[in-house]
């Protein structure tokens, strides 16, 4: 029976891991951070450094992607929004001529992204828990739930980690116009460091979390 029951439990965690997973964008957010900036170094690169033949390229392999995600049934907002970026990152380093700066626009996103997960925390509207609570249609239930708001306040700081360590990554090689470590970079602290983000998140969760609480998709509400 004790065995039993221990199997459930960790069944159970590991749906919630993938669950978590899926809730934040999974792999399909991860082909679209990292193929398009990949694309402009190549086209960069065996265009002789050509910035317009590196963001054309981008661009159209943008494009593709986001067709492949509709076909999917992805949201036609988030494939624009994804797609804009792109253009606007090869907008930019036209008009500087600073091939580098095509990775600017995920420069900035990461900083903003950091401060909105820190702020979030401070005000105890922690994100992860605003993003997997609405998700799971939960509304703000799980904020009356004190442990369970603990859990997503200190999770969330997992967050605000893995922008600070593209940050750290990233500005260097900016400033060093590094574009094709760049484009090696943004594919390294994409997925895997997503993937990593998500384990210990979840970790976090799980460990702050008492064994007798029912989990994410069931807040406590007294």
């Amino acid at each position: 029976m004790t065995q039993d029951r221990q199997t459930d439990t960790i069944s159970e965690s590991s749906s919630e891991r993938d669950s978590l997973m899926h809730l934040l964008g999974g792999r399909a957010s991860a082909v679209d951070a990292s193929v398009p900036p990949v694309a402009f170094g190549l086209g960069w690169l065996l265009a002789g450094k050509s910035i317009a033949i590196g963001g054309l390229v981008a661009v159209t392999v943008g494009a593709l992607i986001g067709l492949w995600r509709l076909y999917r049934g992805a949201r036609p907002l988030a494939v624009l929004v994804s797609l804009l970026g792109v253009m606007l990152g090869a907008v930019i380093a036209l008009r500087t001529g600073y091939a580098a700066d095509f990775f600017l626009v995920r420069l900035v996103t990461n900083a903003a992204s950091a401060l909105a997960w820190m702020v979030s925390i401070a005000v105890r509207w922690p994100l992860l828990g605003v993003i997997v609570g609405t998700l799971l249609g939960q509304r703000t239930r799980w904020r009356r739930d004190p442990v369970l708001l603990r859990a997503y306040a200190r999770a969330s700081w997992v967050w605000v980690g893995q922008y600070a360590v593209r940050l750290v990554v990233f500005i260097p090689l900016w400033a060093a116009n590094a574009v094709v470590a760049l484009s090696i970079a943004q594919v390294a602290l994409t997925w895997p460091l997503v993937a990593a983000c998500v384990a210990v998140s979840w970790w976090v969760l799980r460990a702050v979390l008492p064994d007798d609480h029912p989990g994410m998709r069931r807040p406590r509400v007294e």
